[in-house]
């Protein structure tokens, strides 16, 4: 048993393969991600495989969330082209809400966008779909040329302008659109393991009179550090679907 209290750090996120012959790519953030996808695919479909005029159960909470996220994340950016994009709009907000939750469920306790990779892959995917869709909607001239040169723009000015713009639209908005996501849960779940750690060393690893006290301090910090987690991770998942419907609609309607 050791004498020094330390921290944990950055090898919470460094997992090994689940099998020791197995394939590397095989991680427990893995095996977590497709129980996430089985686990929306159960829900939705428990909900609306057979749906009935009066609903009831998972179908209630299908149409809440259906509702919640046409209403609040849809219709604001995307307008009438809301029902076109209502499957892809679900499956990232119900994705990455799903992701966030496994940081706090017993056993578990890994959010899945606490690992780069996995947000970085659904902002890939906004990002494909945005650029498709202002080459489908506009052409590539009117696309590049809306964007870059608007209408009045000084000629002096394009030259801050245009890679400023570029910079932003190309680069920068999907940087920034997965980043957020991944920071926000990384940094969750090192404060929940260092409160939860220090509950349990100063409690049971190493229990003294005035350890104890700081022990508890770590359990009721764990307490409701874990609470606002949860909303944490509703409002991130909340925040990167209500960016991703911002990105399509621009692109569809935007000022090319």
């Amino acid at each position: 048993m050791s004498d020094e209290f330390t921290a944990p750090g950055l090898e919470l996120f460094h997992l090994p393969p689940l099998f020791p012959d197995g394939p590397a790519w095989l991680t427990k953030p893995v095996l977590i991600a497709i129980l996430s996808a089985l686990l929306i695919t159960a829900f939705f479909w428990s909900a609306f495989a057979s749906p009935k005029l009066v609903p009831r159960g998972m179908q209630n909470l299908g149409e809440l969330g259906y509702t919640f996220v046409r209403d609040q994340i849809g219709k604001p950016f995307l307008g009438r082209h809301t029902d076109r994009w209502m499957g892809l709009l679900l499956t990232v907000f119900f994705t990455a809400l799903v992701w966030n939750v496994m940081g706090v469920v017993p056993l578990i306790q890994y959010p899945i966008a606490a690992n780069i990779a996995f947000p970085m892959v659904l902002a890939l995917t906004v990002y494909i779909l945005k650029i498709h869709q202002g080459v489908k909607h506009h052409g590539w001239s009117r696309f590049l040329g809306g964007l870059l040169f608007p209408e009045g723009l000084p000629k002096w000015a394009l030259g801050i302008y245009v890679p400023l713009v570029f910079a932003e639209y190309f680069l920068n908005s999907l940087f920034t659109h997965f980043v957020r996501l991944f920071a926000n849960m990384f940094a969750g779940h090192l404060i929940l393991a260092f409160f939860s750690s220090v509950g349990f060393w100063f409690l049971f690893e190493h229990l003294t009179p005035l350890g104890s006290i700081v022990g508890i301090v770590g359990v009721v910090m764990t307490v409701l550090m874990t609470g606002f987690e949860l909303f944490i991770m509703f409002l991130q998942a909340f925040l990167f679907t209500l960016l991703a419907a911002m990105f399509i609609g621009d692109a569809i309607e935007g000022t090319h």
